[in-house]
């Protein structure tokens, strides 16, 4: 099943994020009281597969989710192959839609610095948020394939 692992936050930018029990994604701006909200991006959700962070584990990284600045770290899902424009839903009333696959990294974060590497810029996507609502641990995200909603 398809699903989010864990919601993750963080007051700075730069720096690894904290798991919270739930959190709210509201509509054009991002999580509520993470440091990456903003109305004027495309990039206000990031989003990486846990698949890719137990990757680095099998490297003997010492990783979690939440270590490589992701606001929802999911299971089950190719995050990196869906198209921009994707959009996916996220429990029983968020809409995300994807908007970049990958990102560059002008300055190295706390994960590439403390280990060497960062996996966000190959494997993270970032999304808009199309329609709020409450996201947690364990909510199941599906690829929704009619754009008209």
């Amino acid at each position: 099943m398809t699903r989010v692992v864990a919601v993750c936050t963080s007051e700075k930018k730069g720096t690894r994020k904290a798991k919270i029990a739930a959190g709210i994604l509201a509509e054009d701006y991002g999580l509520v009281d993470d440091a990456h909200a903003d109305r004027t991006t495309h990039r206000q959700v990031s989003l990486l597969a846990s698949e890719s962070i137990n990757r680095m584990r099998d490297l003997g990284f010492d990783v979690a989710p939440g270590d490589f600045a992701e606001n929802l770290t999911t299971k089950g899902i190719e995050l990196n192959s869906l198209p921009v424009g994707t959009r996916l839903s996220v429990g029983e009333e968020v809409t995300l839609e994807i908007t970049q696959i990958g990102k560059e990294c002008h300055t190295r974060c706390a994960v590439s610095k403390q280990i060497g590497d960062c996996i966000m810029p190959k494997e993270g996507v970032f999304a808009r948020v199309i329609r709020g609502g409450p996201v947690r641990a364990g909510d199941r995200i599906e690829r929704i394939d009619n754009l008209s909603e």
